[in-house]
């Protein structure tokens, strides 16, 4: 049989059957960040997950054309969720007219989902410096190399350029912070944790931010 002739996967037909340990509203932190900071412990730690802070970024340009990326998650706190990002890129520039986002953690091997919704602001040119400063000495380069998002014409183009910039700051040189490039923190408005459950009824459970500052949690229907 050749591939030709193979069957095609029907993913309508593929199933898992959810077992995990239920959640409920007694099992939550006080605050969305101190729960996320369990489950993210635990996606760490314990299930070993690969990149545990791999989450996808969902934008809409001010025309409502929507967008989805997965970026890496590099700090957390009370404040908000906060990753960088090229300011000319695609998702910066969705961001600039429209600052609501979307989060989303897709921890599959735990049955787990963790899904943020919030709005974006840029981070402070000391705060994005003090973080390029922790970054690997090829991602610094990169950052100054790739205008993300953009057309380049060749593998061979974007090389060049990285080869260019590999020479006028070798390894040990320091390299000055692109004023294109910087973080966004993702203050949040509403956080939900879903836990997988047999049969389809999963657990579904939302903080919603109250205009005094305190958290409401809501369950959500499956």
């Amino acid at each position: 049989m050749t591939d030709r002739d193979a069957v095609p996967l029907d993913p309508a037909a593929m199933r898992k059957q959810y077992r995990a340990e239920g959640l409920t509203e007694t099992d939550l932190a006080a605050t969305p960040v101190a729960q996320f900071a369990r489950w993210f412990e635990q996606a760490a730690t314990e299930a070993h997950l690969f990149e545990p802070n791999a989450m996808i970024v969902s934008t809409a340009s001010a025309e409502g054309r929507p967008g989805s990326r997965t970026v890496l998650l590099k700090h957390f706190d009370e404040q908000g969720f906060v990753f960088y990002t090229n300011y000319g890129s695609r998702k910066a520039a969705d961001l600039a007219e429209n600052p609501y986002v979307s989060l989303l953690f897709p921890w599959h091997p735990m049955a787990r989902q963790v899904i943020v919704t919030g709005i974006a602001r840029r981070t402070g040119r000391d705060e994005t410096a003090a973080y390029f400063r922790t970054r690997p000495h090829g991602s610094q380069l990169g950052a100054w190399a790739s205008a993300q998002s953009t057309v380049v014409p060749s593998r061979a183009a974007l090389d060049a350029s990285y080869a260019e910039l590999a020479a006028r700051y070798p390894e040990g040189e320091q390299v000055p912070v692109p004023p294109h490039w910087g973080g966004f923190r993702v203050a949040p408005q509403t956080v939900e944790f879903w836990q997988g459950r047999e049969n389809r009824l999963h657990d579904r459970l939302r903080y919603v931010a109250e205009a005094d500052g305190s958290w409401r949690v809501e369950r959500l229907s499956p």
